[in-house]
């Protein structure tokens, strides 16, 4: 069987962390290119210095997977889908909401599958969350994501610059796992962000966020912050009327009332190519707006403070 081509676009750290390990542990691509300005290269595939230039080489190429910063993913998925090519998008999957509903007309006048990959959502725990409250009334929410922005983005000023999003970048992770767990929609009431005074983004926010009056969803808190030192926080815990339910380690694990009831390897990266395939095959697309949106309306009803300068 031939497999589909796919152009790996920006060579950071989580395609090498994630992207590429994912593509030669399922076997369902033929990693053909990968994209770095810089000239960085990985084993087995040529490297190019644009996708332009990748895609002029390789005409055939089947598919692309975007990994670079999100402020140039809208251009780059834009070339993309009109070169005939299948995208799928790294989170956040463009800078705006206006992008992202841009893009979706575009794959649909392509014919070409366009697919959000919010990987968080592809652990084991996250789906068994999302059953057992399916019927639950929720009284409550609670996001704890903290993580040491030294440590998984070590010099990358993209993250505070302008279309960056800061803590929001890891802070969407989970709010794609609350979009995807929960029974009914919730909005954001109020939000404080906490902006470093030689940044554009935001290294802390909280958040309040409520559901439609009558829904069986209290209030949800998400607390998030990217100067996080010693053990790293990716949590969400939800208080129901049939007892606590623990979502930690980045969705990985699940316990209810402090007994474990699931707890599998992070291969939500493996899983998100799976499902990809899936949707090439099927000439289907995979596109959900609603963790953008949150982010959006969070600064849009926030209150913008000024901190303390940041430098790694």
């Amino acid at each position: 069987m031939t497999l589909p081509t796919l152009g790996l676009v920006g060579l950071g750290k989580i395609a090498r962390d994630q992207h590429i390990p994912a593509i030669a542990a399922t076997g369902l691509f033929h990693l053909a290119a990968v994209v770095s300005p810089d000239g960085a290269a990985t084993d087995g595939a040529p490297t190019f210095r644009s996708q332009a230039e990748m895609l002029a080489a390789l005409p055939g190429l089947d598919a692309v997977a975007l990994c670079t910063p999100p402020a140039v993913r809208h251009g780059l998925a834009v070339e993309a889908l009109r070169a005939g090519k299948h995208a799928l998008i790294e989170k956040p999957p463009a800078a705006t909401l206006s992008e992202l509903h841009d893009l979706t007309a575009e794959a649909g006048t392509a014919r070409r599958t366009l697919f959000t990959a919010w990987h968080s959502r592809f652990n084991p725990a996250v789906e068994e969350t999302r059953r057992r409250l399916a019927d639950a009334t929720i009284h409550s929410v609670a996001i704890i994501w903290k993580e040491d922005v030294r440590r998984w983005h070590p010099g990358q000023d993209w993250i505070f610059a302008t279309g960056g999003f800061g803590v929001f970048d890891p802070g969407i992770n989970a709010l794609s796992i609350l979009t995807s767990i929960l029974p009914a929609p919730v909005f954001v009431r109020s939000a404080d962000l906490h902006v470093p005074a030689n940044r554009d983004t935001p290294i802390a926010a909280t958040l309040a966020l409520g559901a439609a009056p009558g829904s069986r969803v209290g209030p949800v808190t998400a607390d998030f912050d990217f100067l996080q030192r010693g053990e790293q926080s990716w949590s969400i815990v939800i208080e129901t009327t049939d007892g606590r339910l623990d979502l930690t380690h980045g969705g990985t694990r699940l316990t209810v009332e402090g007994v474990p009831v699931l707890a599998e390897p992070d291969t939500e990266y493996q899983r998100i190519y799976r499902h990809f395939r899936r949707l090439i095959d099927d000439g289907a697309s995979d596109v959900d707006t609603r963790p953008l949106s949150l982010v959006a309306d969070a600064c849009l009803v926030g209150r913008w403070h000024r901190t303390a300068s940041f430098d790694w």
